[in-house]
């Protein structure tokens, strides 16, 4: 929306933002000035994006907050999902070093929905935010799916964080990595995927895409990064099954090409195989990144909790009440996988709505 945009290029926004947080993070922690205390407590399952957030403000608000986080550190898709490429580690560790210092409690290795249930806080927490994510990984349900080599997007990069694959070898955990690689989808999530297979070594590293160049739903800074790295684009194709050897390893990919019809509801031109066009492309490893969708094991152990398509959990958008007395939810549990940024704005919509009821029950 820039106008300088009109005759070239627009204000690069993104950069200054990014200029005002490194300054802001290289003056240091800062002196906090909390409210009295409010006595009431606030239960936030999962330390990503919307739940450090509302966990944030909730405790500016004068709660207290603790966060029930099912992993060994906070920061959800922060942390293990976007590559420390893009987003290093110690941008993460201020953020949550601030959210504590605010004086939120983080409970880790906590599996709520069995190390305890939203039930079961809800007899010691006057209000319950769940900002759990959308980590449920898709796949495509085609033959040779189960072979060695085949993995999701979320397990490939967490592996990366978890194991300092990225670090090898000063940390002696190497992530396991084909030699040519297919990535499945062209997301944001899909450009991470295959940009971090380049950089842990791989030889060649391909973008399978059903659909044509312009319906890429990545960022197109990031699909202009990825094909600047030397990543290679094979569009109009999809995946028909997946090729193994004797040990059970993946040594090819069968794939169709496509060509485009009538748009379908997501207002993009549906693809059509083009029948007797099946070639085989040349891969040792599959990474499907092709979507996510919320984990089922809150719901399904909350009773009264409402859940939709895809398993998202129904929420109000404005105010992130669900459908349960004294619950809130925000961020991709509720619209299915997302932006960061659109998590962390349904985090501060709930953390104020929280703040309304405690404070005069409506």
């Amino acid at each position: 929306v820039c106008v300088l945009a009109k005759k070239g290029a627009p204000i690069a926004i993104g950069r200054l933002e990014r200029f005002v947080a490194d300054w802001e993070l290289s003056q240091g922690a800062t002196a906090l000035e909390l409210p009295a205390s409010s006595g009431k407590r606030v239960a936030v399952v999962g330390a990503g994006p919307a739940g450090l957030t509302a966990a944030a403000d909730l405790a500016r608000f004068g709660h207290w907050v603790t966060i029930f986080e099912s992993l060994h550190a906070p920061g959800g898709v922060l942390r293990y999902g976007i590559p420390p490429f893009r987003l290093p580690s110690e941008v993460v560790e201020a953020e949550v070093g601030y959210v504590k210092r605010l004086g939120v409690e983080i409970q880790r290795d906590m599996v709520i929905g069995r190390t305890t249930t939203v039930d079961e806080l809800l007899e010691t927490y006057h209000a319950v935010f769940l900002g759990t994510g959308a980590g449920l990984p898709t796949f495509m349900n085609i033959p040779g799916e189960n072979l060695n080599g085949v993995l999701s997007a979320n397990e490939f990069l967490t592996r990366n964080v978890l194991m300092k694959g990225y670090l090898f070898p000063r940390f002696a955990t190497p992530v396991k990595l084909g030699k040519r690689v297919a990535v499945i989808g062209a997301g944001n999530v899909a450009m991470d995927a295959a940009r971090t297979s380049l950089r842990l070594g791989a030889e060649s590293v391909t973008i399978v895409y059903r659909r044509s160049d312009k319906e890429i739903p990545a960022r197109a800074e990031e699909a202009h990064h990825a094909k600047e790295e030397g990543i290679v684009f094979r569009l109009l194709t999809a995946p028909t099954r997946i090729l193994g050897n004797d040990r059970g390893w993946v040594e090819g990919m069968e794939c169709i090409e496509m060509e485009l019809g009538e748009p379908d509801d997501s207002g993009r031109r549906r693809p059509i195989p083009k029948p007797g066009s099946e070639f085989i492309l040349d891969v040792d490893m599959v990474i499907v990144a092709i979507g996510t969708s919320p984990n089922p094991l809150v719901p399904r152990t909350t009773a009264g909790l409402e859940t939709g398509r895809s398993g998202i959990v129904i929420a109000d958008r404005a105010t992130g009440r669900t459908r349960k007395a004294r619950v809130w939810a925000g961020g991709d549990v509720v619209t299915g996988a997302a932006t960061v940024i659109e998590a962390m704005g349904a985090g501060k919509a709930a953390a104020a709505d929280i703040d309304e009821f405690l404070r005069n029950g409506a």
